[in-house]
């Protein structure tokens, strides 16, 4: 028997999120989308309610909450078309903190990171290393009691309004293999040498404030060291599993919903005399989009069941985020398709989903890079 995120706890749950979507966050979403930033206030209100890192022990402010309660909030978000923050923040970095961190660093961050009063981001990608992660340059050479981290980072989700970062570093630049000389440093903004770059202008999911940073001369307490030194890497690899998971929910969830408004519109309007939808070509490609997210959330649903009950799911998730992605990308065009001209136009949604929705096989490492990871693990 599967779980079911949609019946008791799960159901009161959800629909209690979704008041607070369409209270809070969707009414104001096309200004957040203009301005490149979501308030910090918007963070604060999140945490007052409970929708941030739900997993947290009481002791730090949390419910103790199991994955599904994540899963669900990630759905909803994506099924709204309100793509801010709260997973990558929630289910993504400040997990490392609760994994790797020692009892004084959960005392010191965790309570603001469920609050809202914290907003933490991760720093992997640079100029020149996108999913390659041991390649890494950013360096954090050990001077007494700190760290001075030298380098640069890029496409930096929450950069600009995030209160800790947690920086990939090279504490061992002459290790060898590269990985074995990876670290995880939190960076605290405002500590000398810590720079917040430029915000990047993107294609999509604009309200998401995206950018540069820099480390010159960056003296760090070597207490903000995560974990052990030199172990970092391998930090990284285990929580990249729960990482891709939270893409391929939401993806699952933004297909769902472009299928739905596109039906429904290609229901209404007319063209030569009868609706859009009753064209053979039109109902048939309906029907495929309709079939492949179908089989999507079979896998999606058994994946989150997997994942909740502890099991590694590595190479079955690195197939989801490469095949749910890719699909999703094609119900985008597909559905904008429907619309003819007017899905063309910004005052439609799926003018702004086809545009979220083409990072969703780039980040969190590339369908390319799932593939291979795919390969390996098939002894291939």
């Amino acid at each position: 028997m599967g779980i079911d995120l949609y019946g008791g706890d799960y159901k009161v749950f959800r629909d209690s999120f979704k008041k607070y979507i369409e209270a809070e966050l969707k009414p104001n979403y096309d200004q957040w989308e203009e301005e490149g930033l979501v308030p910090r206030e918007v963070w604060r209100r999140c945490g007052e309610n409970g929708f941030l890192c739900p997993w947290a022990e009481e002791e730090y402010g949390g419910a103790g909450a199991d994955f599904g309660y994540s899963a669900i909030i990630i759905e909803e978000l994506a099924r709204y078309g309100t793509n801010v923050m709260f997973p990558l923040h929630s289910e993504i970095v400040v997990p490392y903190i609760n994994s790797f961190g020692s009892p004084d660093q959960k005392k010191r961050w965790l309570p603001g990171c469920v609050s809202g009063e914290i907003i933490a981001a991760i720093a992997m990608t640079e100029p020149n290393t996108g999913s390659d992660l041991a390649a890494i340059k950013t360096t954090a050479i050990r001077d007494g009691d700190h760290y001075v981290l030298n380098g640069a980072k890029t496409f930096i989700s929450g950069g600009h309004n995030c209160d800790i970062v947690i920086a990939a570093c090279k504490t061992s630049p002459e290790a060898n293999p590269p990985y074995q000389g990876v670290s995880l440093i939190v960076v605290e903004a405002g500590t000398p040498g810590f720079i917040k770059g430029r915000r990047l202008k993107k294609m999509g999911l604009k309200s998401q404030d995206t950018t540069e940073m820099y480390f010159e001369d960056c003296r760090v307490p070597v207490e903000n060291l995560i974990g052990q030194e030199n172990v970092g890497f391998l930090y990284l690899m285990q929580k990249l599993q729960q990482e891709r998971l939270v893409c391929v929910i939401g993806a699952q969830a933004g297909a769902e919903k472009m299928l739905k408004e596109a039906v429904e519109y290609s229901g209404s309007r007319t063209i030569f005399g009868k609706p859009v939808s009753k064209f053979q070509h039109n109902s048939f490609k309906i029907v495929e989009m309709a079939t492949e997210i179908e089989l999507g959330r079979v896998f999606v649903d058994s994946l989150i069941q997997d994942h909740m009950l502890g099991k590694n799911i590595v190479k079955r998730v690195s197939m989801a985020k490469y095949w749910i992605t890719e699909m999703a990308n094609r119900v985008a065009y597909q559905s904008l398709q429907l619309y003819g001209g007017y899905g063309y136009m910004e005052e439609y949604p799926i003018s702004r989903d086809f545009r979220d929705m083409r990072v969703q096989n780039i980040y969190a490492g590339t369908t390319e890079v799932m593939k291979m990871i795919i390969a390996k693990e098939m002894g291939l």
